[in-house]
């Protein structure tokens, strides 16, 4: 009997440490995907915007392209609602299930359709349909993640894990772009417009058959478990008006960091090629160096802010990021080790918001309303200035004004500096 108590008791770490192993990989490959799914579109549209598009103009078919990629976005409310009421009333591994198996289907459809030379409008109808529907997906897949990972992390680790999010997320956007930087390097521009650019997809879609399987292994959180208000006939948007201030405070964070993350960690690169006339594989080798210098600094942040606080290091990224918003873009002319640095300064100065946001979102909200509350805001404050950051600041940059969305970038992130003021410390909240 003493030999099986004291093995029970060795092995009791064991289980625990493999169960936050498990969560950690199963959360963490879905929302790689995730990610990965949206850099590849926005690094590979160079290269088949005349693929869906007429290649009579080569600039209308990029803004088209990048259109879309806007487009996109606006499914997110909608992914927002379906899969954050599905987080908060059937649990949050449900709605991390469904999310990951309608993106999966997004790419793979992508990956596959046919050309606009071979059906006409229909491969732009294709295209367009495919990005709604990742977008539904995606509405719902951050919100779920985050606060699955966020309910599962050890007492006095939240930040540190939360960072879990953007580092796995970061993960996808590099191993998208490495393999942009690999294929431009392999094939000649000509093979990448024809069928190069498939590879991505069809890849992104292979990945999220596996990132299914690993999923449905997960466990549910226990603060969801707990939670008796989840199963009752509590109304959603009872709860969501309830905590109205903090869908707010939700808003005003995101704007300006979301602007931020799409302008610099997603679109450019293939502004820098499309627009700039950069050298393909050196503009992406330095895109996949800069992920790496945001991804080793985002464990930093989330640990420091266990044991400073969440709002030092907010206001360290936001203020940060608006003083170097004209200075970087600024530094980027014509030479590619200027895009490096920018990119590189820009990273280092985001890291410390993208580490924590996540643990602070979950911080806000009861556990009944928890998903949703995270979901419908930053779906829409995704939707209205992340999609549409590349597209407006490529149109504006062609049109001289660049300078216009550099202040419009600034502003937002100011706005966000003030809804760190106003709120409380969080990092001592109890999630269960």
């Amino acid at each position: 009997m003493t030999d099986i108590s004291q093995s029970t008791q060795v092995d009791a770490p064991a289980r625990a440490g493999a169960g936050r192993w498990r969560t950690v990989f199963g959360t963490g490959i879905g929302n790689a995907l995730e990610w990965y799914d949206w850099n590849v579109y926005a690094v590979f549209a160079p290269f088949f915007a005349s693929q869906f598009f007429p290649k009579s103009d080569a600039t209308s078919a990029l803004l088209s392209t990048l259109a879309i990629f806007a487009v996109g976005f606006l499914m997110r409310p909608l992914g927002g609602l379906f899969f954050g009421w599905l987080g908060d009333r059937k649990g949050r591994r449900t709605a991390m299930v469904a999310s990951i198996a309608m993106a999966a289907g997004g790419s793979l459809v992508i990956g596959i359709a046919p050309t606009y030379d071979t059906i006409g409008i229909g491969a732009s109808l294709l295209l367009l349909l495919a990005r709604l529907g990742q977008g539904l997906a995606h509405g719902g897949e951050l919100p779920a993640a985050q606060t699955y990972v966020s309910e599962m992390a050890p007492p006095g680790r939240r930040g540190r894990w939360s960072s879990l999010i953007y580092v796995s997320g970061t993960i996808g956007i590099t191993v998208g772009t490495a393999l942009g930087a690999v294929l431009a390097s392999a094939l000649v521009p000509a093979e990448l417009a024809a069928w190069g650019w498939r590879i991505p997809f069809v890849v992104g879609g292979i990945i999220g058959v596996y990132a299914l399987v690993m999923r449905m292994r997960l466990a549910e959180t226990e603060a969801f478990e707990h939670d008796d208000a989840a199963r009752t006939k509590i109304s959603l948007w009872q709860a969501f008006w309830q905590n109205r201030i903090a869908c707010l405070k939700v808003i005003g964070l995101t704007l300006g960091g979301t602007v931020v993350y799409y302008t610099w960690f997603v679109a450019a690169p293939a502004q820098a090629i499309s627009v700039k006339g950069f050298d393909p594989s050196a503009t992406l080798w330095v895109a996949v160096a800069a992920n790496v210098v945001f991804i080793c600094a985002l464990p930093f942040f989330g640990a420091l802010s266990d044991k400073i606080g969440r709002k030092p290091v907010l206001q360290f990224a936001f203020i940060g990021g608006a003083v170097l918003t004209f200075p970087l873009n600024w530094l980027v002319q014509d030479q590619v080790w200027q895009l490096a640095a920018a990119m590189f300064i820009a990273m280092l100065f985001m890291a410390p918001a993208s580490a924590i946001l996540p643990a602070v979102y979950a911080e806000m909200f009861p556990t009944h309303v928890r998903t949703t509350g995270v979901a419908i805001p930053y779906a829409i404050a995704v939707a209205a200035c992340g999609g549409s950051a590349p597209y407006l600041q490529t149109w504006l940059t062609k049109a001289g004004a660049g300078s216009v969305f550099l202040t419009y970038t600034v502003a937002l992130l100011l706005l966000a500096v003030l809804v760190v003021r106003g709120m409380p410390e969080t990092k001592d909240v109890d999630l269960t």
